[in-house]
């Protein structure tokens, strides 16, 4: 890993970005060290959450400024558009709408997650405002804490600069206008975020809770899920060969005759005593949060599955209505060979190249070595995008929980001339401004 001091380098655990320290039996832990405090957090990310907010709101701006020139109200385009309507009659009516088209198949609304529209619930049962509009407080609200948990660990990786270039480049994606509609992604990535950070820092409780919710925000926060568990396993590998080491090395004191020399007194037991008990609480922690990290993905799948009377194949039977299913690719290839052959819309070649440039830069990130969790978390999403069918024009969407595919680039940034990097933002803040405005105000498929 690069972006930390010579020492710190030589200290760091390969599961985290902490440093580490020495134990009383010789192993390497991280150093949890408490949560930092809310204003200092805030007060070092503020360039980069004032630089995103800046970014959003021109976006929101220029598409404003359309839906006005063609007499589209603007903020019902941003609560009420495609899925936003869904959620919010789930919302407001709850579950058991369907639509039947002439081919036969039937669209169920079991098909989205429940977090979402429960928060809207709530939010209206609190404030006196309509569905749309408590969508679109959580929704924002949902993305400047995903900003913020994506610089948090950007920070905690790569430092400062690489932090808020990171934050500024996942505001300037051409999907992100998404991230300022009633829409599920920013809630999605605001709980992934901070779960990965929860790992990264240790707080397996933490990372485990905050992946239950990301598990009922959407399909593919089974992501967050698999890193937690991916995580908890090589950290768990990692301590148990670092002890097994530390035993060895015991042993072969004692054959030297030192280890009579360093066991003398009571008080060095009990300091061992105590250490051990650290271990098997950490140890404890651990796995109670890999056992969570899958329950809230689980749980609304077998839900599903008992609701439509098949427990383990109907959640998957309700997403094949919406022709959505995992083929491995197969399905996204005929899509690609169509686009190719044939005169093909905007989104559908934009989605192409977005696509391609996700696994560039996928492979790009497992280059840099990034932590087991970020690795994993950006794997899954990725394989869910590029393996799964329907909805080829959605993939760009799909793909913005995964911010760490622009961590490369961000360190890119950090190292590239001043004047180079300004014209790569205004670059692609001007295709963001205009893309998103195009998505909303003129393509005539979904997003």
């Amino acid at each position: 890993m690069v972006g930390l001091t010579d020492l710190a380098r030589s200290r760091r655990c390969s599961l985290s970005a902490e440093t580490c320290q020495e134990t009383a039996d010789g192993s390497a832990q991280a150093d949890v060290r408490p949560l930092p405090r809310l204003h200092s957090a805030l007060r070092r990310a503020a360039p980069a959450l004032g630089l995103f907010a800046a970014a959003r709101l021109t976006g929101l701006l220029v598409m404003a400024g359309w839906a006005w020139r063609i007499d589209r109200p603007p903020r019902r385009t941003l609560a009420r558009s495609w899925d936003s309507d869904w959620y919010m009659l789930i919302a407001e009516h709850g579950y058991g709408r369907t639509l039947t088209w002439p081919d036969g198949a039937v669209q169920s609304d079991l098909a989205f997650f429940p977090l979402y529209p429960g928060l809207i619930r709530a939010v209206t049962a609190v404030l006196p405002v309509t569905s749309g509009s408590a969508g679109l407080l959580i929704s924002w609200a949902g993305a400047a804490t995903a900003a913020l948990g994506i610089y948090a660990i950007g920070e905690l990786l790569y430092g400062r600069r690489a932090a808020t270039a990171l934050v500024l480049l996942w505001g300037l994606l051409p999907h992100s206008i998404v991230l300022s509609m009633a829409y599920t992604e920013p809630v999605l990535t605001a709980f992934a975020a901070w779960s990965l950070y929860a790992v990264l820092t240790g707080r397996w409780l933490w990372a485990g809770a905050l992946s239950a919710l990301a598990g009922l925000a959407r399909p593919n926060g089974i992501a967050v899920a698999a890193a937690v568990l991916a995580a908890a396993g090589y950290s768990a590998l990692k301590a148990r060969g670092d002890a097994r080491g530390g035993r060895l090395e015991e042993a072969d004191r004692e054959a030297r005759g030192e280890a009579r020399e360093r066991d003398r007194g009571k008080a060095r037991e009990r300091d061992r005593e105590r250490h051990r008990e650290k271990a098997r609480g950490r140890h404890r922690r651990l796995w109670a949060g890999a056992a969570l990290a899958p329950a809230g993905w689980c749980a609304y799948v077998l839900y599903v599955g008992f609701r439509t009377g098949d427990p383990l194949g109907g959640y998957f039977a309700v997403q094949r209505g919406w022709t959505s299913k995992f083929d491995f690719g197969v399905g996204a290839l005929r899509v690609v060979r169509d686009i190719v052959l044939r005169p093909a819309l905007l989104p559908m070649v934009l989605a192409i190249l977005i696509v391609a440039a996700s696994v560039v830069l996928f492979a790009l990130l497992v280059l840099a070595r990034p932590p087991v969790a970020l690795l994993v978390y950006t794997g899954v999403l990725v394989l869910i995008t590029v393996g799964g069918s329907g909805f080829f024009e959605s993939k760009p969407r799909f793909l913005l929980p995964a911010f760490p595919l622009l961590l490369p680039l961000a360190r890119a940034m950090t190292k590239a001339r001043p004047g180079a990097a300004a014209l790569v933002t205004v670059a692609l803040a001007g295709l963001s401004f205009a893309y998103g405005t195009y998505l909303l105000m003129l393509s005539p498929i979904a997003l």
